[in-house]
């Protein structure tokens, strides 16, 4: 009976083909993904006004941008298991009117304390990057999974939108103020998704299992505890602490470094960083399109990489360099100008965006009906970085006094990826030829004669 299903030409067909709303699935997806990661990031464009309003340190700005990615971050994988059981369409329109009453409360907070709590609730945004992958892989076949999750993954351009939009509204001094306008807006999408974002799809061929994680008939807590447990998984989530935690500590940090270390105004600051996240956002689909074609684990592998050698670079403080000559000192001076340091980060945002969408492509070659959960706990994982690492570089750069330390900490996470990456591609070859070796009667199992 299974082979007949399995070869019948509908099914085979399903399996080859996208279901017939998945476009319209996809571009609604795409643009509520932006909107939501719009208010996840909306600290980014409101950090520099509310440091100098509160005279905030370099560590209490870091708690500051932080506060939204730890909900967002820490809620992603219950998200996950979560949508495996609740339609994640439905569940992604309950999370923006969730977020509705927190825009509306962004006036009335005037302390960090204050700030801070309603970053948590703010937070609630980032999930929705969870419930955007079930929705839209589930309208997809799985050779096209990396392009569709690469595409999807445009909505981190999102962030450009707040880095573009508060400036412009503090300019024409809008009386509505940013929250409120970002509540509007927000109520106004979740309209058009309930009306016309189409439903999950029903009856579609469920995609054949290729790992050792039960099935969604098995409880709660054992899928839970299964993933875990995964080895192979928390390497995926510490590829994608650095490919997007990084990516989202940065468009939170550079526009104080740009302030702090180059001496520009926050309109200009926010520009070169409104450069870096779009870029990098932009070119999520490539990724994915390359990871289809060549595998994700290459793409990783390449990007991580270009990173390293841009990192070591950039971690490299200002010195003046005194060498005492027979008739003369010679003075050499080592310091990245603005233009070189942007075209280094445009180039590292352009590696992360391909690694963010191979990430994922590479999961799914893994966990294909585990999307929600698996995902879910690779994004919460990739997410904490975004949270952590502004903590961290704002404790480096105060105890450190050198702006440059938040590249030193980056180029350590990096190569301690980059190692793991290495040492567990290296085991996986040699468990492969070892299995081939067995199956050749070149290596005997026990017990045989």
């Amino acid at each position: 009976m299974s082979d007949a299903r399995i070869t019948s030409p509908e099914t085979a067909h399903s399996l080859l083909m996208p279901l017939p709303q998945a476009r319209r699935a996809l571009c609604f997806s795409i643009f509520c993904f932006a909107w939501c990661f719009a208010i996840w990031c909306l600290y980014a464009a409101l950090g520099l006004e509310l440091a100098a309003q509160l005279q905030l340190s370099a560590t209490d700005y870091g708690l500051l941008l932080s506060s939204p990615v730890l909900t967002g971050a820490l809620l992603r994988f219950p998200a996950g298991i979560l949508a495996e059981k609740i339609s994640p369409r439905t569940l992604w329109l309950w999370l923006m009117l969730l977020l509705i009453p927190a825009l509306l409360l962004l006036p009335y907070a005037q302390s960090l304390l204050s700030l801070v709590l309603l970053g948590f609730w703010l937070g609630l945004a980032g999930v929705a990057f969870t419930f955007g992958i079930a929705y839209v892989s589930a309208f997809y076949p799985a050779a096209q999974q990396g392009t569709v999750m690469g595409l999807f993954g445009v909505g981190n351009a999102g962030a450009a939108l707040s880095l573009l939009l508060v400036p412009l509204l503090n300019q024409v001094s809008w009386p509505l103020g940013v929250g409120a306008l970002y509540a509007l807006l927000t109520a106004v999408l979740a309209l058009l998704f309930v009306l016309f974002a189409p439903k999950m799809p029903q009856g579609h061929p469920q995609k054949a299992a290729t790992t050792t994680l039960p099935n969604k008939t098995s409880p709660f807590y054992q899928r839970s505890k299964q993933l875990l447990t995964d080895a192979r998984l928390w390497r995926f989530s510490l590829y994608y602490y650095f490919v997007f935690g990084s990516f989202l500590a940065l468009l939170l940090w550079l526009p104080l470094y740009y302030m702090q270390a180059y001496q520009l105004s926050a309109a200009d600051a926010m520009a070169f960083t409104l450069f870096f996240v779009t870029t990098s956002s932009m070119v999520r689909a490539l990724g994915g399109w390359l990871a289809d074609r060549y595998g994700g684990r290459a793409v990783n592998w390449s990007a991580f990489w270009i990173c390293l050698i841009c990192l070591f670079i950039l971690s490299y403080p200002p010195t003046s360099l005194v060498i005492h000559g027979i008739q003369k000192e010679v003075v050499l001076e080592i310091n990245i100008n603005l233009w070189l340091f942007t075209a280094l980060i445009f180039v590292i945002g352009i590696a992360q965006g391909l690694g963010r969408a191979s990430v994922f492509r590479t999961i799914y070659d893994y966990y294909p009906d585990q999307m929600g959960a698996a995902g879910g706990m690779v994004a919460a994982i990739g997410a904490l970085g975004g949270c952590t690492l502004p903590l961290l570089f704002g404790l480096s750069q105060d105890l450190l006094g050198i702006h440059t330390a938040c590249f030193m900490l980056l180029y350590g996470v990096l190569a301690f990826c980059m190692i793991l990456m290495f040492f567990a591609n290296q085991r996986e070859q040699y468990q492969r030829e070892l299995a081939a070796a067995r199956a050749h009667n070149f290596l005997l199992e026990d017990g045989s004669d």
